[in-house]
């Protein structure tokens, strides 16, 4: 379906939903006879994100009143807890979807006596990773409006140059394809990168890559059972997770055959973008950002190489909006997040941003929008991340345990160990 499509089926939507009066969606929730103006945090998303979507709840409850304030990535977390702790905070706010073990005590759930929406709601209507990323103990701490996964962006000139006709299903064949792209010289200087792959600080989303490999290779990283990290998992004698972080940090090892990628090398985008490296792995915001910066710039995107093309797994990256506890407007907060999250409210949104939706019901609506977005929207559903006590800071672990193997601190497995530990202390001290 084009875009012209479903903006004309969103408007349609919007207008039975207005009709209604929101009746099916806010199951006899009724309008508000107080007037209430709820402030609104957000960041990367401007105000014209959500324009469409206040507008008709507004014409449903004229005595709500909702206000965007659009932060840099940068101020976002630093205003929000120092907003919280003088008491200053907005009633709703984006949650990056590993944020809630770090800020689970600042969120009010979605209340569940005499449920708007209920839990079983949640499921049917989202993607699975949706409920592990934000709800706990049956709980729902926010709604997404969209989910993002990491995927392979690649230059169509430097494969096709290279002789590699498709871009890799699986990482057998993105061993391959390196090999067959790369372009290296007596003395290992890289000329020509086959993928940005195997460091840590010169990589955008370094961290994000080597979780999906450890998650490909059956390896948790957290266990919230026990409540500690999950770095070890031997098959039939095997050390998955060395294996995956041995796999990522070959790419960098002049002494592999893999060889492709090191520190001297320009920041993965950037030399995505000058045409240095063939491959790298993004998400979805990263194509307008692209188009902009390199209008010439000859790529597509394809998903990521998978370990078990029959089990795909795949690595969720979004923000999704939820209550603050110390909202005065709590549910009224609630009940708008309900109807932005609706198949209804929702729609506006994703045709102003170009994200994917995080709704099993307009996944198929929107793959025919185009086969950029389409890439994404075929990972939704087997999609997956790992509960992050907090996100900076384990980064940071992962990163380090990186930089150990390559500059010979530590073997993987030692590495690791320590990631582990880390991890643990990271958990004790929350």
């Amino acid at each position: 379906m084009s875009q012209k499509k479903l903006i004309i089926i969103a408007g349609a939507l919007l207008a039975f939903v207005i009709i209604l009066g929101l009746v099916v969606i806010m199951k006899g929730s009724g309008t508000t006879s107080q007037a209430v103006n709820l402030q609104f945090w957000g960041v990367f998303d401007d105000q014209n994100a959500f324009q469409a979507a206040v507008s008709a709840y507004h014409a449903i409850n004229p005595k709500v009143q909702i206000t965007y304030k659009l932060f840099s990535f940068n101020d976002y977390e630093p205003s929000l807890i120092n907003a919280f702790a003088s008491g200053q905070g907005p009633d709703i706010w984006l949650m990056h979807n590993t944020w809630l073990p770090k800020h689970l005590r600042k969120i009010v759930p979605l209340p569940q006596k005499d449920a708007q929406f209920s839990l079983a709601d949640f499921q049917q209507q989202f993607a699975a990773v949706a409920e592990s990323d934000l709800t706990n103990n049956g709980q729902i701490y926010a709604l997404p409006i969209y989910l993002d996964t990491l995927a392979l962006f690649y230059s169509k000139d430097i494969l096709n140059a290279a002789g590699v006709a498709t871009p890799p299903r699986t990482w057998e064949e993105f061993n391959q394809a390196v090999t067959q792209i790369a372009q290296i010289d007596q003395n290992n200087n890289i000329n020509r990168a086959g993928a940005a792959i195997g460091t840590a600080k010169n990589i955008n989303r370094s961290t994000d890559i080597l979780s999906l490999l450890l998650l490909q290779s059956g390896v948790p990283i957290f266990d919230r059972q026990s409540n500690r990290a999950s770095l070890s998992n031997y098959t039939n004698g095997k050390d998955l997770a060395e294996i995956a972080l041995t796999y990522y940090t070959d790419f960098s090892n002049p002494a592999k055959r893999v060889y492709t990628w090191n520190d001297a090398q320009h920041y993965s985008i950037d030399a995505f973008r000058e045409g240095t490296v063939a491959m790298m792995f993004n998400y979805s915001h990263q194509i307008k950002t692209l188009r902009q910066q390199a209008p010439r710039l000859n790529f597509s995107i394809a998903s990521v190489p998978q370990l078990n093309a029959q089990n795909p797994i795949n690595y969720a990256n979004y923000w999704a909006p939820t209550v603050s506890k110390a909202s005065a407007n709590a549910l009224e907060a609630w009940k708008f997040l309900v109807f932005l999250s609706s198949r209804a409210g929702v729609a506006t949104y994703l045709n102003a941003t170009q994200n994917p939706t995080a709704r099993r019901d307009l996944i198929d609506e929107q793959k025919n929008d185009g086969i950029e977005l389409a890439v994404f929207l075929g990972q939704t559903l087997t999609a997956k991340s790992w509960w992050q006590v907090d996100n900076i800071a384990l980064e940071q672990v992962l990163a380090d345990m990186i930089d150990d193997v390559n500059f010979s601190r530590r073997d993987a497995r030692s590495a690791l160990k320590a990631a582990e530990d880390k991890i643990n202390l990271l958990t004790q001290r929350r």
